[in-house]
């Protein structure tokens, strides 16, 4: 209790308003750290105002007959009730009474309020019997939630225990018929105070991540749908949920002391004062501290509400559905009651890959990772090894060009310390607040939006992975130091080894991430007319038409990324312009070429039948499938359907033909399990060719079938249809003439689904397309396929004549995933 060596000078246990008076001398006296009362802490500030309080209401209880067996007792709730008292919180108290004369009831309260009020202390107080105060509490979600923390103070113990017992209990039963009332009250809340992590003068009560939010978990618990603290630990970068509580608990404490008032808003000249007192540096030291806590209690708060509804009985029709099933979604992953969660027989101390596959997943399908499958794999997983394997870094281009998908997916991985082991690079930048008011995101929540936005224009770039890759580390140098464009070039170099990209590649993120502010800063401050200023920034880039495109969409993107009205038409139009000239001075980019024929394959083909070969490759998970056979119209369709009919990903393929027969070589990964036999794979693909197999038919059945098992899952807010069908970027033909001058190539720029080879492939064929080679690249979820086409003959069909081409282009367009459509606006 208070009554010790800390107790304020002056303090006596005597009545009426002078006692209330003494009251606000000490809590004075505890602010100011004046007499022998030393400046204490914000913890030890908040355990002395409640002992403090304590001592004066059991006092005062104690003199106006408030006893153990009076039928009267003081209950505290709010601040008190929680024992977290502030310097100037509202005094929330309840005088309970076991129906005593009207009279009686009324003389204590007036000799217990009065006195706080003469004193002007903030009170909110009421006066019930048990059953009343349960009524109120049935018909009141806020005065339900307020009474989960009643807390006895002085009098009938047993009497407050009946209210206390009486509330837990009543909530436990009635919270399946207000849970949705409690969700959507607190999504209310969090769009009328927004998130703490992203504003500059952020609520620390009521904004998401605040100080409400870990009071809807404890609720969450007592009504035992939840644990207080899902899926958190000490080795999360916020430090658990009870490290990240008190930390703004903390700041809160301190905001009061400043501002010598109640006050929940924390405003940016308070911030030094604030951040000297708790010795945590400046203002934006500080806001790093509140980012890190705040998103720490987003995350629990998101997997305490998805656990709590997860666990209440379904009602009315909904119970007349199956139970969840366990559908796989990958290797070693499926999904449960609408969660990415570990496979019965997954392995993840024996499986480095499995943190991205789980990831992927949640990033593909839109529903979150399972807050006990990132323990697991946090607890479990060990690191993947130096330079990735391929399926990890394909991964992770899965997440990063999943758009909006991929933001939620990070933030759990990052919440839980696992995004931190994968990129080691990330913690420098993880919470750092922005020193330019123009940007509305933290420097790392800035790069996942960057990679967001980037993923719309995919398709706008040769190499769509290197585009997403680039702008999530364009900033990656920043909070070291020096120039970041410089800091973070050398650490993409690193991250780029570590992922294992090619030599080349890795040179060209570290270019991307070098010059990233190259276009923007010469297209807005320099003149564009001059020769000179367009050949200086041809120089920076060593010529190179790849890098050049790829840097126009990272600015678009970054851009986009920063703020409201950042990215316009005006400097739209300015770096247009400036790449436009740029390229007149470069040299064009190279074709693609067909791969070389190899011997021993030409003779395997050149002695006639099918013949399929699948050999296991140097990466894990992944297969090569090659295909020999004479060369014949639906031969690359049909083989390509085989494949994903059998759950086989085409990662690349291969293409070509010679003398009369052709070698269609795939690198596939299987979606889950083990590759079928290659003699399982030969009689399938006979029976296509021969027409027993409508594989067209077949993989629409089989697509449909995922919408229907993903919309039994509850993808949470996403429509299935738009994680199967809808594309983040728009896709693009691009036509090409041969180097021969009788072919053309045809690049098809969109994102994958199920079966798109054999759809493309299906085109050209009904459209006396003659295919001479093709050349497919899976890059994440985005696919670059060329195909040289033959038009020396094409009189009677193909891609020779302008209206043939366009009619081809549309019949492609028609098979990849396009962009979801616009909602019609409404009329109000």
């Amino acid at each position: 209790m208070f009554l010790g060596d800390t107790t304020p000078e002056g303090v006596s246990p005597v009545g009426g308003s002078e006692a209330a008076a003494d009251l606000v001398r000490a809590r004075e006296q505890l602010l100011a750290g004046q007499g022998r009362n030393r400046r204490l802490d914000a913890t030890a500030l908040r355990q002395a105002l409640v002992d403090l309080h304590e001592f004066w209401l059991t006092t005062k209880g104690s003199e106006v007959g408030i006893k153990p067996d009076s039928g009267f007792a003081i209950v505290a709730v709010g601040g008190l009730g929680r024992r977290e008292m502030l310097p100037y919180s509202d005094l929330d108290l309840v005088l309970l009474h076991d129906d005593l004369d009207p009279a009686l009831v009324s003389g204590v309260a007036d000799q217990l309020w009065y006195p706080l009020w003469d004193a002007h202390i903030k009170l909110d107080h009421s006066v019930r019997t048990v059953p009343q105060a349960l009524d109120v509490a049935a018909h009141d979600m806020t005065a339900a939630l307020g009474l989960l923390d009643a807390r006895h103070i002085v009098g009938d113990a047993e009497l407050s225990s009946m209210l206390i017992d009486g509330i837990r209990r009543q909530w436990r039963i009635g919270i399946r018929d207000r849970f949705d009332e409690l969700h959507a009250l607190t999504r209310t809340r969090w769009g009328r105070s927004g998130e703490i992590a992203h504003r500059a003068e952020p609520d620390l009560k009521s904004g998401r991540g605040g100080l409400r939010d870990v009071q809807l978990l404890d609720a969450l618990s007592i009504a035992q749908l939840t644990d207080a603290m899902p899926g958190l630990g000490p080795e999360s970068p916020g430090g658990g949920l009870d490290f990240a509580h008190r930390r703004i608990l903390d700041v809160r404490t301190e905001l009061h002391r400043v501002a010598g008032r109640a006050r929940d808003q924390l405003r940016a000249q308070d911030a030094d004062e604030i951040a000297a007192a708790l010795r945590i540096g400046d203002r934006f030291d500080l806001a790093r501290v509140l980012s890190d806590s705040a998103r720490t209690i987003v995350y629990s708060t998101d997997v305490g509400l998805r656990t709590a509804g997860n666990a209440i009985p379904r009602r009315g029709l909904s119970r007349l559905r199956r139970a969840p099933v366990r559908r796989p979604l990958d290797e070693g992953v499926v999904e449960h009651a609408g969660e990415v969660v570990l496979a019965r027989d997954a392995r993840p101390n024996k499986d480095p890959g499995l943190i991205m596959r789980v990831a992927a997943a949640s990033a593909v399908t839109g529903m979150p990772m399972s807050a006990s499958t990132l323990g697991r794999l946090s607890d479990s997983a060990p690191e993947l090894r130096e330079p990735w394997p391929k399926e990890a870094l394909n991964d992770l281009l899965v997440v990063l060009g999943s758009g909006r998908r991929a933001i939620d997916a990070i933030e759990a991985l990052d919440r839980t310390g696992l995004w931190g082991r994968l990129l080691p690079e990330w913690g420098a930048v993880r919470d750092l607040p922005p020193r330019d008011a123009v940007h509305t995101w933290t420097v790392d929540r800035h790069l996942v939006e960057t990679a967001a936005h980037a993923s719309g224009f995919t398709t706008r770039v040769a190499r769509p992975d290197l585009l997403v890759l680039g702008a999530l580390l364009h900033d990656i140098g920043k909070g070291r130091g020096g120039d970041h464009s410089i800091v973070g070039a050398d650490l993409a170099t690193q991250v780029g080894k570590r992922l294992g990209l090619w030599p080349s590649d890795v040179r060209l993120l570290e270019a991307m991430v070098r010059h990233h502010l190259l276009l923007p800063d010469t297209a807005t401050r320099r003149d564009l007319d001059d020769p000179a200023t367009v050949q200086r920034v041809v120089d920076a880039l060593d010529g190179d038409p790849i890098l050049l495109e790829l840097l126009h969409a990272l600015a678009e993107a970054d851009s986009l990324a920063t703020g409201p009205g950042v990215w316009g038409d005006w400097k739209s139009s300015l770096i247009g312009e400036l790449v436009r000239r740029c390229r007149m001075i470069m040299a064009g980019e190279s074709l693609p070429t067909p791969d070389p024929i190899d011997a021993a394959l030409a003779a395997r083909a050149a002695e006639g039948g099918v013949d399929v070969d699948l050999q296991p490759s140097d990466s894990p998970h992944t297969f090569e499938v090659t295909v020999t056979a004479p060369d014949r119209l639906g031969l690359l369709s049909n083989a390509s359907g085989v494949l994903a009919l059998a759950a086989l990903r085409v990662l690349s393929a291969s293409v070509v033909s010679a003398n009369g027969f052709a070698i269609n070589r795939f690198v596939v990964t299987p979606t889950f399990g083990a590759p079928p036999q290659p003699g399982l794979l030969r009689q399938e693909l006979i029976r296509a060719l021969d027409g027993d197999l409508d594989l067209l038919a077949q993989l629409d059945l089989k697509e449909a079938g995922a919408r229907i098992a993903a919309s039994d899952g509850e993808l949470g807010t996403l429509d299935s249809s738009e994680v199967l069908l809808y594309a983040q970027a728009p896709p693009r033909v691009l036509w090409f003439d041969g180097p021969d001058g009788d072919s053309v190539i045809v690049e098809v720029r969109a994102e994958d689904r199920l079966g798109l080879l054999c759809r493309l492939s299906s085109v050209f064929e009904k459209h006396g397309a003659d295919v001479r080679w093709a050349k497919v690249t899976t890059r994440g979820s985005s696919v670059v396929d060329a195909f040289c086409v033959d038009t020396s003959g094409a009189s009677e069909g193909g891609a020779g004549s302008r209206a043939q081409r366009e009619e081809l282009e549309r019949a492609l367009l028609a098979v990849v995933p396009a962009l979801r459509p616009k909602e019609p606006e409404s009329d109000d």
